[in-house]
């Protein structure tokens, strides 16, 4: 016979279901986690599964916007059922503790395994896997020998060839964000002017669409994140998305200077956080050998543990020369990026 705690957890759990909050539903006696979250579930999955077969603990997930979650958080307070943030882009994760919804974490394996630049240095929160933001050419219709920055796309042969997704985008808002912590502010405007000089068409879609766009005879040259580009050449054989990325090729801009863009997916654990010590050790499960090697199998994204192995769709596009700057000294810039793509009319 169940105790009255056991009933009262259960019914909590059918109203949870009922209000479509967790994918999940946990006895109160059952160690679990529960995730805030902005990355697609199916992405997550094959690594939630594996932590759960590892160690026990339920995860519960809620998937949604990320200025979404964030608002949720903040509404909540201290009592959201939530134990951890996830989500991609350092500039969401800075939004996040800037809100005061993260706290600190000091574990002595996330900071030895997680590479500095890629992490908060109070601990609210840790970059789990990189992307680059790189370029996407053509190739019957461009050389490699054409490119070689993202400065360079500025140059007028680039006159109406080039695709990318709207200012809107947080990807691109760190991307400029970046710029403007290398190079200043009146440099990185006059480059997103540039690049709005040469748009072969207005702004729309997501990454995927600028790399189909490319494929179609659109534009020429597209800017996307690499991991995009991973999900087309490993989708289903004979689809549309396996033909595109057959037509195109990456590569990997300011290689000779500060190197290719990186951001990262990333994770904080709430301030109101229930099960601290569950989210710290799927936080630690995330950076271990195994997780990371499902990042670069089945998400195609690169690991942040050295040494981690690549799966043969990231070793087909070679090593490559990253952007060494902390990631937290550009996400300050957001705001700057966001008026700058306004002042030169990038939608």
């Amino acid at each position: 016979m169940l105790s009255v705690s056991r009933v009262t957890a259960f019914l909590v759990g059918l109203f949870m279901i009922g209000q479509g909050v967790w994918t999940t539903p946990v006895l109160a006696s059952q160690p679990h986690v529960n995730i805030y979250s902005y990355r697609q579930e199916i992405l997550m999955r094959p690594l939630l599964k594996a932590f759960t077969a590892e160690t026990g603990i339920k995860v519960n997930i809620v998937s949604g916007k990320a200025d979404a979650l964030l608002q949720r958080l903040k509404s909540e307070g201290r009592n959201s059922p939530a134990d951890l943030l996830l989500t991609a882009d350092v500039a969401r994760l800075v939004r996040a503790e800037k809100a005061g919804v993260l706290q600190p974490v000091d574990d002595a394996t996330l900071k030895t395994v997680i590479p500095a630049q890629y992490r908060d240095d109070e601990g609210h929160w840790f970059g789990l896997s990189l992307r680059a933001r790189v370029l996407f050419f053509a190739k019957d219709r461009v050389s490699a020998a054409d490119l070689s920055s993202y400065e360079e796309l500025t140059a007028e042969k680039w006159r109406g060839r080039l695709c990318v997704r709207s200012s809107a985008n947080i990807y691109n808002q760190s991307l400029l964000s970046s710029m403007i912590a290398h190079k200043g502010e009146e440099a990185a405007r006059q480059w997103a002017k540039g690049i709005v000089a040469n748009f072969a068409r207005r702004p729309q879609g997501g990454d995927r669409d600028q790399i189909m766009a490319v494929a179609s005879g659109e534009c020429d040259v597209a800017i996307a994140n690499s991991y995009y580009y991973g999900r087309m050449v490993a989708s289903k054989a004979g689809g549309a998305q396996a033909k595109a990325a057959q037509k195109v090729a990456l590569f990997w801009p300011n290689q000779q200077g500060r190197g290719a863009h990186v951001n990262i997916s990333g994770a904080g654990v709430t301030k109101s956080a229930k099960n601290r010590e569950n989210a710290i050790a799927l936080l630690k499960f995330l950076v271990s050998e195994k997780a990371q090697q499902i990042y670069a199998e089945e998400v195609f994204e690169y690991p942040v543990r050295a040494g981690a192995p690549l799966s043969p769709v990231l070793k087909s596009w070679g090593a490559f020369k990253a952007d060494a700057l902390p990631l937290a000294d550009f996400a300050v810039h957001n705001r700057k990026a966001v008026m700058t793509f306004d002042q030169v009319g990038w939608r």
